[in-house]
């Protein structure tokens, strides 16, 4: 039995009569890279079956900077139950729009970036790094993500929860390390906000993903793509003219809930929108 680490997720669940059940993919996938993947629900992801058929800006000046810093990133987010990230009734509600920069360039590891110097940057460098990582299918290309998207006393390569989130879904799928050829796994950033901000290089962005996983053979689908959605938070600091994973422990996790719910509205989820040059 795979323990897991903070993102929200339960402790993997493998029932060895069963194909992966849907519900244990939403268990492990609907967390936070979260991820994300894991990244993802805010403990700790397991594995289902699925295969067969506004920005507040926090007050430093009464403690010291770091100090604001933790305060920001450990504030508990609602909780949401898991049926909450399964694909569910839609509301007829609104809810608003948060315009976030397109890329302008290709980084290490094939993180896209070139993203401004502000909160939305940040959210947008986020969504970048957990869909690189996700989308790989590979425990060492996680790790590499990090390694190269993590400042120092950030995330590692052993301690990310998106590199253990792809660790328990390979793992509890029965593959290896590296499953490109067996599984395709797609991430949309859907949904977000900033939960605050310290001065100007230091945010705290919450995207809430839709993660598709299909089984494949020989590159075609060997199954039905099955969807969860997966949420994410994290630590983000202007470093070197580009935003990276910040130090410290992640943040609380946020609901992974699945887009346009109404339960997405109450938490504050804004739709994700790259305006149109």
């Amino acid at each position: 039995m795979l323990k897991m680490p903070r993102f929200t997720f339960e402790t993997a669940v493998i029932d060895p009569q069963t194909e992966w059940t849907r519900r244990r993919l939403q268990i492990l996938l609907g967390g936070g890279v979260a991820v994300v993947l894991a990244v993802l629900a805010g403990g700790v992801w397991s594995v289902a079956s699925i295969v067969t058929g506004g920005s507040d800006a926090v007050d430093s000046s009464n403690g010291a900077v770091q100090s604001a810093q933790d305060r920001l990133a450990s504030q508990q987010l609602p909780d949401a139950p898991l049926e909450a990230a399964q694909p569910g009734s839609l509301s007829s509600g609104e809810t608003g729009t948060l315009e976030i920069p397109a890329p302008t360039q290709v980084g290490e590891v094939g993180v896209a970036t070139g993203f401004p110097h502000t909160p939305e940057g940040a959210l947008a460098q986020l969504a970048a790094i957990d869909s690189t990582a996700l989308a790989s299918a590979s425990v060492r290309v996680a790790q590499d993500v990090i390694a190269h998207w993590a400042a120092p006393g950030g995330p590692s390569a052993e301690s990310w929860t998106g590199v253990q989130a792809m660790a328990a879904l390979l793992e509890s799928a029965g593959m290896s390390s590296d499953a490109r050829n067996g599984i395709t796994i797609a991430v949309e950033p859907k949904m977000g906000y900033i939960k605050g901000t310290v001065g100007d290089d230091f945010v705290v962005p919450c995207i809430d993903f839709i993660v598709t996983a299909t089984i494949t053979t020989n590159g075609a689908a060997a199954g039905q793509p099955q969807q969860v959605a997966a949420a994410d938070c994290q630590r983000m600091v202007w470093q070197d003219g580009r935003w990276v994973i910040g130090p410290g422990e992640e943040p609380a996790p946020a609901p992974s809930l699945w887009p346009g719910s109404q339960a997405s509205f109450d938490a504050g989820y804004q739709w994700l929108e790259v305006p149109q040059s």
